[in-house]
């Protein structure tokens, strides 16, 4: 009998110790739900696409559990959200009978997919996640999206000229192709946004007519975010690149951002005869930026270069390897944020290891930025010999080198050295932002780049990237951009 008594106790005391308040529910109207935001906003999405997926916490911090007993979306099987709540998929936009523990949460996964607008304007969708609890109490989160429609170009040879309309981006898959006869114009204002991995290949011509206000855009197709503060676009290695082939030829590229890619701007060898010699590549006021890889290569073929932004790659911004090439007003920068294995500002060569590679007819920098974060960024493999005459030149630019004592191939040269200016390196610029990966290589009010500029060729090109007079302070300033009066 006493054995059975005490049994009893325990098996009392054992109930009672394992009821407690975590086991308890509460329905008062007073215990609520809180949650990881009152608003659920999708960045700009492509519509008929799937977008990436956020994550809603909901959480009760009371010291009760509470029960939901019903969410939905305000518009039901209407709403173009898709949502699961912690592990149970909306169906038709209605879940039922959740349960979320004292001091605990759940997750809610969300996407979306926006129907097609027919608009050449961006579209907006809004609707409600309702949230019913026990005691009749309805919270709500806001979701919200913004919709783009989108001409989709799938595996696409250009077998004619063609001028593509700027009313709506393009997305490309499988690669966009010019073929040797053809000539792709793309006007002010024209986006092409490309998958992953895909490029623009050019055997017969491109031209890119975008405008200050309107540039021409090539991109990645990646329109959410990395983390809640950094845009995928500002990330490298979004898509493939733009290819030009050795049969491509009269090429012009005009206010175009050029960013993102696996690299930037390839172009093959082709024949060279002299001056008279057309240019494969005509580039002006662009920008070719956060590549990850080259940004600029240039084999054994023509090029001209004035007003442009090349910077931030993981390989060499420019690499040149032989060939004539002229480089006004242009702005170099080596400040590739992801590694420190990055490649030069510039690299120039006429030799590939002790053979003679491709012959260098001019390489000329005038009114040049090349900076970087390494000590030396200008960097190559050269080879001179009466056969193999090398022709280049660096005048009235900031150079982040070693000092030459070569005055006829370096004239009026700052040299952007830490041990010999007020300011090296960043500094010079007016804003570097290595968190949200934002840059403007506009000269700070101290840096050496300003004034710098030989006005002869600045009077060529009187207007910066940004259209502001390089002209008006009588003291143009090296580089890509102006900065403006005060």
């Amino acid at each position: 009998m006493k054995k059975s008594v005490v049994f009893c106790v325990i098996g009392v005391l054992l109930a009672v110790m394992g009821c407690d308040d975590y086991d308890s529910w509460t329905a008062s109207p007073s215990a609520t739900l809180t949650f990881s935001a009152d608003t659920v906003a999708f960045d700009t999405v492509v519509t008929n696409q799937s977008s990436a997926t956020q994550t809603l916490v909901v959480f009760n911090r009371g010291d009760r559990g509470l029960r939901i007993r019903r969410v939905e979306l305000a518009m039901g099987s209407e709403s173009p959200f898709r949502v699961n709540l912690d592990g149970q998929y909306l169906a038709g936009g209605v879940g039922e009978d959740f349960e979320v523990r004292r001091q605990d949460s759940i997750y809610a996964r969300i996407e979306v997919r926006l129907p097609e607008g027919d608009s050449d304007e961006l579209h907006e969708w809004e609707d409600q996640l309702l949230f019913t609890l026990e005691s009749g109490v309805v919270q709500e989160v806001t979701l919200t999206a913004s919709g783009m429609d989108v001409v989709i170009l799938r595996g696409e040879t250009i077998t004619a000229d063609r001028t593509l309309d700027a009313r709506r981006p393009y997305l490309v898959y499988d690669s966009l192709v010019v073929a040797p006869e053809a000539t792709l114009t793309l006007p002010e204002g024209c986006t092409l946004m490309f998958h992953d991995g895909v490029s623009l290949l050019v055997h017969g011509s491109l031209v890119a007519n975008g405008s200050l206000e309107r540039p021409v855009t090539l991109r990645g197709d990646r329109t959410d975010r990395m983390f809640p503060y950094l845009p995928y676009d500002n990330t490298p290695n979004r898509w493939g690149g733009l290819h030009f082939y050795a049969d491509s030829h009269d090429n012009e590229l005009t206010q175009c951002d050029i960013h993102s890619g696996d690299y930037g701007i390839l172009c093959d060898s082709t024949a060279i005869t002299g001056d008279d010699t057309p240019p494969l590549l005509l580039m002006t006021d662009c920008v070719v930026h956060n590549i990850g890889g080259p940004g600029l290569v240039l084999t054994h073929c023509r090029t001209q270069v004035v007003g442009t932004q090349i910077s931030n790659t993981l390989g060499h911004c420019v690499h040149i390897e032989g060939g004539a090439h002229t480089f006004i007003h242009c702005t170099l920068a080596q400040f590739y944020p992801l590694s420190a294995n990055r490649g030069d500002a510039l690299y120039i060569a006429n030799m590939e290891g002790d053979a003679l590679y491709r012959h260098i007819y001019w390489a000329y920098f005038l009114n040049c930025v090349i900076t970087g974060y390494a000590d030396d960024v200008i960097m190559g493999n050269i080879t001179e010999n009466d056969q193999n005459p090398c022709d280049y030149l660096f005048q009235n630019s900031l150079l982040r080198t070693v000092v030459s004592d070569d005055l006829e191939r370096f004239q009026n040269i700052v040299y952007d050295l830490p041990d010999s200016l007020e300011i090296s390196g960043s500094a010079h610029f007016q804003l570097f932002d290595t968190y949200n990966f934002l840059y403007d290589f506009t000269p700070d009010t101290l840096s050496a780049i300003r004034g710098l500029a030989d006005p002869e060729y600045s009077r060529l090109f009187p207007l910066d990237r940004r259209g502001v007079s390089r002209l008006a302070d009588g003291a143009p300033d090296a580089g890509a951009y102006e900065r403006p009066q005060e």
